[in-house]
């Protein structure tokens, strides 16, 4: 439910935990949560969310830093529970406000995170942890359990103070068969369950999708049989992140003695780094370089590359546009492989169509089972519930229907509504004897990275750009003599997303009421300018039905 018109918190009381997310609730993605004990802060993840159409020229969303901006020197540690963008691509912004801020994660997540930082010309403090070990971060004590997840190395974390037990389970599944053998660790959940959890903090994403999530295995036979039936070259757009799904196709272009390419900057950095860690298992002469595929009969030739969203500056995108130099053509099969993410099915049903316009075949999970979910469904929330057995539920990750979804499960299992916590980015909830409770609400919005700048770009700015986009711009520039009552030079219309027609017609409504308004006195240029674009747009309007961006300049002569 929304908290927005709550007042401003209490301060944290003694012996109390305090709970604010700065992300991910009611959205897929710019996920961080802050926990507060006896004046000390702890962040789970630091994540982006990826804009949508109409937010024009945004290049990434980050969590709102406001209301910890002044508090940075209180943090003890980052934790990372896996290496997705949504969790950690907004934490070179934070670390920008403090450069040691200490970072914690799994091995693979670390070093997806200091590649990253590379380029940000930054270097914290990490420590790496591994499954099962218990650290003391100030006053929080916190344990990692491994959990399955669409990419390897993901955490659960466990967080103890003298205020309760906090289980936050990150991204999970249940996979009984993963591809990498590490599943996740229910009798760790089931040990916390029995010591007494007193937050659950529960991935949502699939909380509306019955059962069990398919295994990752299962999709071999369908990839086997895309293999068989390529004639030419098979093109795979994955995240750049999802090595289990890289394994699967560098294992059946193996299988089918084809070569394998990575090809775009994010996809061959990650990939090397899985490979040097030993995430990634690749065949002896199966990889070769992007620059090699020209030499290689199309039969033979495998590209994993990205682009799976849609993403106009991605490899695959640019293929689809003809505006990258790999091409595709009738023979080549095209597989994305991967969930489309919530806002992006525009964007990929453009490059779907641009492919087969080009004459590829494209396999995607709306034909295929090319991709398996890494969030738990339903059925395996219930599970998790039943072994955790909570005193307070907080769902996290997801939109706001997943986030009802999942409270409801809870609820099915026989938690109680009123310890079942719905909450929203800056509500604030603490944790007291036990009980889970709003207490107050935190101003926070979203912030967005525009080419080089950071928060630049406001709510206004991107409505101005999508009335740009979609109704069109009219400049009007009119010189008058306000002591004659007359226009000595002008109107000189520009108009952008109109046709030449309503130039002349325009021209007239714009003699018209300036002509009125001297003859009613006015003599500001401001007043002027806002009778112009009052009959401007009053014009446009009624005529074309349009309501453009319209920018009248009258001087004085």
């Amino acid at each position: 439910m929304s908290h927005a018109k709550l007042a401003a918190p209490p301060a944290l009381a003694d012996g109390a935990l305090r709970i604010v997310a700065l992300g991910g609730l009611g959205e897929i993605g710019r996920n961080m949560t802050v926990f507060e004990y006896d004046g000390q802060l702890l962040i789970v993840d630091c994540g982006v969310l990826f804009p949508e159409d109409d937010q024009p020229g945004v290049d990434l969303i980050l969590p709102d830093f406001g209301p910890i901006e002044d508090r940075l020197d209180d943090v003890v540690a980052v934790i990372l529970t896996h290496g997705h963008e949504d969790h950690i691509g907004a934490l070179p912004y934070l670390l920008r406000l403090r450069a040691d801020l200490p970072v914690v994660g799994s091995r693979l997540t670390l070093a997806f995170v200091e590649a990253k930082l590379r380029e940000h010309r930054l270097s914290p403090a990490v420590q790496v942890v591994a499954d099962r070990e218990q650290v003391a971060l100030g006053p929080f004590a916190v344990e990692f359990l491994a959990v399955n997840h669409s990419i390897p190395d993901a955490m659960a974390v466990a967080i103890r103070t003298p205020a309760g037990l906090v289980l936050h389970t990150g991204d999970f599944k249940m996979d009984q068969l993963p591809l990498d053998s590490r599943i996740t660790d229910l009798n760790g959940f089931a040990r916390l369950g029995d010591e007494g959890v007193d937050v659950l903090l529960v991935d949502s994403t699939n909380a509306e999708v019955p059962g069990f999530v398919t295994s990752e295995r299962d999709i071999m036979p369908v990839l086997d049989a895309v293999f068989l039936r390529a004639e030419g070259r098979v093109i795979v757009a994955s995240f750049a992140s999802h090595v289990h799904r890289i394994q699967q196709i560098i294992d059946m272009a193996a299988l089918h003695g084809r070569k394998v390419a990575f090809v775009g900057r994010s996809m061959v950095r990650n990939m090397g780094i899985a490979r040097d860690l030993g995430y990634l298992r690749i065949p002896g002469g199966v990889l070769v370089a992007a620059d090699d595929l020209p030499s290689l009969p199309d039969d033979e030739a495998v590209l994993i590359c990205t682009g799976s969203q849609g993403e106009p500056m991605a490899v695959l995108s640019r293929i689809a546009n003809r505006d990258h130099p790999i091409s595709v053509g009738d023979g080549d099969t095209i597989v994305l492989a991967s969930s489309l993410i919530p806002g992006n099915e525009n964007a990929v049903n453009r490059v779907v169509n641009g492919l087969a316009r080009l004459g590829a075949h494209v396999v995607h999970k709306g034909n295929a089972l090319v991709h398996v979910s890494g969030h738990a469904a339903a059925g395996e929330l219930r599970y998790v519930y039943n072994i955790v057995k909570p005193r307070n539920v907080l769902p996290v990750h997801g939109e706001w229907r997943h986030l009802r979804a999942n409270a409801e499960i809870a609820a099915s299992v026989g938690i109680s509504p009123d310890r079942i916590v719905q909450a929203e980015d800056g509500t604030v909830l603490d944790l007291v004897d036990g009980v889970l409770s709003v207490v107050g609400q935190v101003p926070v919005g979203y912030v967005y990275v525009d080419v080089s700048s950071v928060g630049a770009a406001t709510e206004t700015a991107l409505k101005d750009r999508r009335v740009l986009g979609e109704e069109g711009f009219i400049s009007i520039f009119v010189a008058v003599d306000i002591v004659d009552e007359k226009i000595v030079a002008g109107p000189e219309i520009h108009a952008r997303g109109f046709g030449d027609a309503v130039l002349e017609p325009l021209r007239e409504q714009v003699v018209r009421a300036m002509e009125a308004a001297l003859a009613d006195g006015l003599d500001d240029t401001h007043d002027l300018q806002q009778r112009i674009r009052r009959a401007a747009g009053k014009w446009v309007n009624s005529t074309h039905r349009r309501r453009p961006m319209i920018v009248p300049v009258v001087i004085e002569a």
